[in-house]
């Protein structure tokens, strides 16, 4: 049997890029195949375009700050509250848009993607949100 081998990252030495919806974001670390991992960030304030996914999903794990995250899918749309521990899913062809609270430190979560996010630049397609970004992708 033909194994991967093994990867370690570190959060502080990624690099760092802007996401199609405006969010800071270190890639991580990422299995072929099967699914990657990276670190989102906001500051304050900030708010992303809205999207959805053309072939990717998500989950989230909310790790500082605080805010929400919106989300539509299939006649369901809710706005959730986002705070340090709160685990999200972003299943595929979801619209969401997400936001920091002013009066927060920097919103930061980990993000899990699967299949990995690809080289695509079409992945993020463009939709309505209930926010105006303030960010510029």
């Amino acid at each position: 049997m033909d194994h991967p081998a093994f990867g370690t990252w570190s959060v502080e030495r990624a690099a760092v890029v802007r996401a199609p919806d405006g969010a800071r974001v270190r890639p991580l670390a990422a299995l072929a195949g099967q699914g990657s991992m990276a670190q989102f960030e906001l500051p304050p304030g900030g708010v992303t375009a809205a999207v959805s996914h053309a072939t990717v999903q998500e989950i989230w794990q909310v790790t500082e700050g605080t805010g929400q995250i919106w989300r539509r899918q299939d006649g369901r749309e809710e706005i959730t509250g986002l705070r340090p521990g709160t685990v999200v899913t972003v299943p595929l062809g979801t619209a969401f848009q997400f936001r920091a609270d002013p009066d927060s430190v920097p919103l930061r979560l980990t993000a899990v993607t699967m299949p990995p996010w690809p080289e695509d630049d079409d992945e993020a397609r463009p939709e309505q949100g209930p926010w105006e970004t303030n960010l510029v992708g």
